[in-house]
């Protein structure tokens, strides 16, 4: 008591840093002397420089943590005062608590049950009984010590009671407490020690229960089954609070407890070990179907790459031939040529032999002069057409190189994208097998888990760069789409304002037929009733079909290919068949079907260009065709006015 008056008077005042070290080594030789009570039990220990409403029990590491980070915490929440007692608890752990071995050890419970009968029948959880507790009449009323105080001095001697409660009855304190320890079996050891004590002291049960004796000071034992059956406070208290067991039943219970713990770890690592062999079988098989894809992708490449390398020499072949024979037309074009230029000077020497010579020769001159005009004329067009061959073989040429390039670029881009893609799903497979075999806590397989997925991580974003570049390749198509798109839109709305009699037309996708729910409420109301009931039966289910929290459709796999269905069990469409008939059921769900595949997301009804003879969605070719024969109709109905 005068050592926690102390504590508290000192509360306002603090130390500085040059006192710290100094009232650190006070506050050690107290918790040296027992001053504060540290030690709750072998597993249970508590900070005395805390406060008691943040007061906690804490495990020896814990505790050792806990002293250590306050001790040197920098914080001006802390006073010095505060620092310093830490710091003394921390040494104090370190070097008196940690040489004492800290927790008890298992062998004294061991010992502890070998002294006993495992048959005996104990109070359980442990309880001990302390009697002849000290007391006066106060107020017409037995007063004694509160049971807080016992627990301390029983603590103090190593027994560590979790609580110690007084017994009373109406006409006060009875003299009596009873004593709670843990209910496990190191509570049990320290309860055998707390009545072994007392009985060393010749304070035990059997000094309590003899006659004519003079009885002074505490008397304690550990309650049992006559204690538990006995018609007097302490019975009453004891069959409120526990129950009679044998050592031998509870050692059995706890032995099935760690059997059915032990039976139900072997089947999680059984179930673990058929997991992992299933996905070990998993990767095996993805990665031969990788195999085989590499295989064959490498059969494509190879057969486009000598297609290519045939057409390449078709075409060198072809140019070659063709080039042949424009270099033999020109030769002969130039023999003639030749040919005539010696014609014409043999003829200039004739002209002087006479008048006919030289009007034949006249006559030759000008028959010679067309041939050369034809021949130049000729010639002129044969060099133009050479030209002109020349300026498409290079122009074709070129392209053809610009298209091979292009082909290259794109089979590159393609293998890298394949090829990033099969990595990819390798080290995703990797992955899983490697996360499964992390599941055993090998630190190796999980550094080699981090590094397939910071390989895996740089292989997507290699991915994504081969997505960026094909991303200019779809502009085009996506424009083009825009267009079309925008035109059977334009189609839906000129189509909607007129009345045509023909099988193509607008249809308003996701719209019930009302015709079935008519037909069922007539079934069951009169014809006017039957009108309002159908209306209603419909609205609701419009709202039904609206409501995006609604899915009863499922995606399953039939003959190879994902379709979306109805779903058989949903409580809705069950209802509404068993209630209105297989009509308003298919009603139902062919507009839920409609809107499932025309508008999931906003789930409205859209207009859709149809075509009724066929049942399915018309082309905007024949949604052209019907509005230009229209047109014509028109035109020729007008024509005729």
């Amino acid at each position: 008591m005068g050592s926690s008056v102390e504590h508290s008077s000192d509360e306002d005042t603090d130390v500085s840093d040059s006192e710290t070290e100094e009232y650190a080594e006070k506050a050690y030789e107290e918790l040296k002397n027992a001053k504060h009570q540290v030690k709750l039990s072998d597993q249970a220990y508590s900070c005395p420089f805390c406060p008691t409403k943040k007061r906690k029990d804490f495990q020896y590491k814990e505790l050792l943590q806990h002293a250590s980070s306050i001790g040197s915490c920098s914080s001006q929440k802390r006073t010095g005062k505060d620092k310093a007692n830490h710091l003394a608890l921390a040494k104090y752990l370190e070097s008196d608590i940690a040489s004492e071995g800290g927790p008890s050890k298992p062998s004294d419970e061991v010992d502890a049950l070998a002294d006993q009968d495992r048959d005996e029948m104990f109070v359980w959880p442990w309880i001990g009984i302390v009697v002849n507790i000290p007391t006066s009449l106060k107020d017409g009323r037995y007063v004694g010590e509160s049971g807080s105080k016992l627990r301390d001095e029983l603590a103090s001697k190593g027994f560590n009671p979790t609580r110690v409660r007084p017994l009373w009855n109406y006409q006060g304190h009875s003299g009596t407490a009873i004593v709670e320890f843990r209910k496990d079996w190191s509570g049990f050891t320290n309860a055998m020690s707390f009545e072994k004590d007392y009985e060393s002291k010749h304070h035990g049960k059997r000094n309590w229960l003899v006659k004519n004796e003079k009885k002074s000071d505490l008397y304690g034992w550990v309650a049992r089954a006559d204690d538990y059956n006995s018609n007097n406070i302490v019975g009453e208290n004891l069959r409120k609070i526990g129950d009679i067991r044998t050592i031998s039943d509870l050692m059995e219970e706890e032995a099935r407890k760690t059997n059915k713990l032990v039976d139900n770890l072997e089947n999680v690592i059984e179930a673990k070990k058929m997991h992992l062999l299933e996905m070990e079988s998993k990767y095996m098989e993805t990665e031969s179907s990788l195999s085989q894809l590499i295989k064959e992708k490498d059969n494509l490449h190879q057969e486009y790459n000598e297609e290519i390398r045939k057409i390449e020499s078709s075409a060198r072949d072809h140019f070659k031939r063709i080039f042949s024979d424009h270099e033999k037309l020109k030769f002969q074009l130039e023999t003639q040529k030749k040919d005539l230029e010696i014609r014409g000077q043999e003829l200039m020497k004739r002209e002087t032999h006479n008048e006919i010579e030289r009007k034949k020769l006249s006559e030759d001159l000008e028959q010679n002069a067309v041939k050369n005009c034809s021949l130049q004329a000729a010639a002129e067009e044969q060099r133009k057409a050479d030209e002109k061959v020349m300026r498409l073989a290079d122009e074709q040429k070129k392209q053809k190189e610009e298209l091979h390039k292009k082909i290259i670029n794109l089979e590159k881009q393609l293998d890298a994208k394949q090829a990033v893609q099969l990595e990819i799903e390798q080290l995703r497979g990797k992955v899983n097998v490697m996360k499964h075999m992390g599941d055993e806590g090998d630190q190796e397989v999980l550094k080699q888990v981090e590094l397939l997925l910071k390989a895996m991580r740089e292989k997507e974003g290699d991915l994504e760069d081969l997505e960026a570049l094909n991303q200019s390749l779809i502009v085009q198509e996506r424009k083009r789409n825009d267009e079309l798109q925008d035109a059977r839109k334009e189609m839906v709305n000129g189509l909607k304002d007129m009345t045509i009699h023909s099988h193509i037309g607008v249809k308003r996708m996701g719209e019930l037929d009302t015709k079935p729910f008519h037909d069922a409420m007539k079934r069951k109301y009169n014809e006017a009733e039957a009108d309002e009931r159908a209306t209603e039966l419909c609205s609701l289910w419009e709202e039904y079909l609206r409501d995006p929290g609604w899915h009863p459709i499922k995606i399953v796999t039939i003959n190879g290919k994902l379709q979306a269905v109805i779903k058989d069990d949903d409580e809705r469409l069950r209802d509404v068949k068993e209630n209105y008939g297989e009509g308003v059921y298919n009603a139902v769900t062919a507009a839920l079907c409609e809107i499932n595949e025309y508008n999931p997301s906003g789930r409205y009804i859209t207009s859709e260009l149809w075509n009724y003879t066929d049942g399915r969605r018309a082309t905007l070719k024949e949604g052209v065709t019907v509005l230009l024969k229209q047109w014509k109709f028109h035109k020729k109905r007008r024509g005729m006015d």
